[in-house]
């Protein structure tokens, strides 16, 4: 028996036989839109904007007190090491500066608020605050100690550290501001990403 014999046995022999595999089907679920919990989570998100727009939430309670000549430094979970460091040397471009000598605590507040809402309505990336080391103040470094916690509770500010000495040293802290949708879009074009979430 040659091998077509083979072939034309074995064909003849498995022609009442039904396959067990089905054909494969797609199982992925196809996209239906943005789930209720998101839909809640953008809900929340695009009212914390508008609340925030007209309600100042930065405290002028008591604050952790920061030392007049403490370098200062802080980063969300999840910011790069890469773009911490570059923070700390000064490398991202100051898009806006905000001098706060001489203010009170309320006056500091409104001005830092108020950044903020330049902030997102430009699309700014990294500013810079200087708020003094207030060493030959009767509370040492009360404003300084402010600044640190609003930047912290502030929802756009992802890193802050004490700037370069060029910068007003350990009397200013560079800020690195979240990401807009917007910016994150033009990045994923200037990249090649587009087509990506």
């Amino acid at each position: 028996m040659n091998s077509e014999d083979d072939k034309d046995l074995f064909a003849a022999q498995m022609q009442d036989v039904t396959p067990l595999v089905t054909p494969r089907t797609d199982t992925r679920k196809s996209w239906q839109g943005a789930s209720e919990e998101q839909l809640q989570r953008r809900r929340a998100a695009e009212a914390f904007a508008e609340d925030s727009a007209e309600h100042n939430f930065l405290t002028l309670s008591e604050v952790e007190a920061r030392q007049p000549l403490e370098m200062l430094e802080w980063k969300q979970d999840g910011v790069q090491h890469a773009v911490f460091s570059k923070l700390r040397r000064g490398g991202y471009a100051l898009e806006y500066e905000l001098d706060l000598h001489q203010k009170t605590v309320k006056e500091a507040q409104q001005a830092v608020f108020q950044l903020f809402q330049k902030v997102r309505a430009k699309n700014w990336r990294c500013v810079l605050i200087s708020h003094g080391k207030g060493e030959r103040s009767a509370t040492p470094g009360r404003l300084k100690s402010y600044v640190a916690r609003w930047l912290i509770d502030h929802p756009d500010v992802i890193a802050y550290c004490s700037a370069q000495r060029n910068h007003g040293g350990v009397g200013s802290v560079y800020v690195l501001i979240r990401k807009s949708a917007a910016g994150k879009a033009a990045n994923r074009e200037r990249f090649g990403l587009k087509g990506e979430p």
